[in-house]
């Protein structure tokens, strides 16, 4: 329905180049831009370059830390949310969100790649990775071309789902 908040998640590695920080700002910035809530794991890298982007616009940000500490969440994080859990909350990040953007990454990337495409959450995919099984490959990861592309399939396969 349109009067109910859309959560996307954005998932990538904690430490990026430039242009990758880039990408994911301009991620950010789209999600706040359609006034949807951008869901992450709260720290560097892609996640704090998505908050910063979605700040900018005025969107509102969920950081879901590994610790127990909530001022270790970047600083464009609105509401951080504690777990003490480690790399275990990479669950709550990707089943907090109806949609996961993956940009970049490395394994703890692909982990939750992997528990959203289970619980049957869209991942789409910027400059991220690819998968086979059995040496065939797997479309299962939506492929984007650009920032804009992302937020937009991952707002019609929300809109698509409900």
């Amino acid at each position: 329905m349109k009067d109910k908040l859309i959560f996307i998640g954005v998932i990538g590695g904690g430490e990026v180049s430039p242009q990758v920080a880039a990408i994911a700002e301009e991620v950010g910035h789209e999600i706040a831009r359609r006034g949807a809530v951008l869901v992450c794991g709260g720290l560097g890298g892609v996640m704090e370059a998505a908050c910063r982007g979605a700040a900018v616009e005025g969107g509102l940000t969920i950081g879901i830390l590994p610790g127990d500490n909530r001022r270790a969440a970047n600083p464009h994080v609105k509401i951080p949310i504690v777990t003490g859990l480690g790399h275990a909350r990479n669950v709550a990040v990707v089943k907090t969100a109806q949609a996961v953007i993956a940009i970049d990454g490395s394994y703890g990337t692909l982990s939750e790649i992997g528990h959203a495409l289970q619980s049957g959450i869209p991942v789409i995919g910027l400059d991220t990775w690819s998968l086979s099984i059995n040496g065939k490959a797997n479309d299962s990861i939506i492929t984007a071309d650009n920032p804009t592309d992302a937020v937009s399939k991952a707002i019609e396969l929300i809109n698509n789902r409900q």
